[in-house]
C-alpha cells in the first residue's frame, strides 16, 4: 500500500532531492507489497533496476524474464508513461523496443526529440502481464511506489500518458482516451498530457484528418511547442 504522501501525485515534490526514508526496511519492498516505498527511497535507477529484478509485490514477478525498469535519460524533460511491457520488452529488459517503441521513436524524431536524450521511458507496471493482457489494479498498486520515485528521480517538465491505463493508473482519471487525449492537465508544477498509445496507432494506420495518426501528429507538435516555450522561460528568468 502506498504511503500517504504518495497516494496523488499531487503531492509529489517539486524537487528530485528528497530526505532519506527512515523507519523501515528496504530489503522488504521487492518481496512484499504491504511494505511502502517513500519518497528518498532510491537515489539512482540503478538501485531501483535491483529491487525490481527481483521484486514479487504481485503475481507479475513469477512469470517475467526481465524487470523492464526505463530507457532514457534521467535528465530528460519528458517522461513518457506507457502501460507495461510486451514480449520483446520483457525479453530485452527496455521499455517499448517492439513495433510500438520503433513507431514511438519515429514519433518523437518527427519533431526532433531523441528517444534517448530528450525522453526518459517506462511504465505503470514493470513486469509483462501474461498474454499482454492489461494490469489489474492491485499489480498498478504493487508498482506505484517505483513509478512515483522515477518522476521524483527524474523530476520531468512534461509527462505524457500513453493510454487510458497509465492515465488511470497516474492521474486517476478513468475518461476514456479518445475524450481526453491531446489535453494539458497541469499538477505539482509540470504538465500531463494524455496520448495515443503506439499499439492503438498500428492498429488504426490512416492519416486522414480526424483519425489517430492525424491527432497524435498534433499532440506531438503541441508538446514540442510546450517543451520550447518552458525553456524559452527559464531563459529569461535566468538572465533577469
Amino acid at each position: 500500500m502506498a504511503t500517504e504522501d504518495q497516494i496523488s501525485l499531487f503531492n509529489l515534490p517539486a524537487t528530485n532531492e528528497a530526505p532519506p526514508p527512515q523507519h523501515f526496511n528496504p530489503d522488504q519492498i521487492p518481496i512484499d507489497a504491504k511494505v511502502p516505498i517513500p519518497a528518498g527511497t532510491y537515489q539512482t535507477m540503478e538501485q531501483m533496476q535491483s529491487h525490481c529484478s527481483r521484486c514479487f509485490r504481485c503475481a507479475l514477478g513469477q512469470s517475467r524474464t526481465n524487470a523492464v525498469v526505463s530507457r532514457g535519460s534521467i535528465q530528460a524533460p519528458i517522461m513518457i508513461v506507457g502501460e507495461g511491457p510486451g514480449q520483446n520488452e520483457d525479453e530485452q529488459g527496455k521499455p517499448f523496443v517492439g513495433k510500438s517503441g520503433q513507431l514511438l521513436d519515429k514519433i518523437l524524431a518527427s519533431v526532433n526529440l531523441n528517444a534517448e536524450q530528450d525522453v526518459f521511458i517506462c511504465n505503470v507496471v514493470k513486469c509483462r502481464p501474461p498474454e499482454n493482457r492489461t494490469p489489474t489494479t492491485d499489480e498498478a498498486e504493487a508498482c506505484r511506489g517505483y513509478l512515483l520515485e522515477q518522476i521524483r528521480i527524474v523530476n520531468p517538465k512534461i509527462i505524457l500518458l500513453t493510454g487510458a491505463t497509465a492515465l488511470k493508473g497516474l492521474l486517476g482519471i478513468k475518461q476514456g482516451i479518445t475524450k481526453v487525449r491531446g489535453q494539458w492537465i497541469e499538477q505539482d508544477d509540470r504538465f500531463y498530457m494524455p496520448i495515443f498509445h503506439p499499439a492503438y496507432l498500428l492498429r488504426n494506420q490512416s492519416r486522414e484528418r480526424g483519425q489517430p495518426k492525424w491527432l497524435m501528429w498534433q499532440d506531438v507538435q503541441a508538446v514540442r511547442t510546450k517543451l520550447d516555450e518552458m525553456r524559452a522561460t527559464e531563459s529569461v528568468s535566468s538572465t533577469t
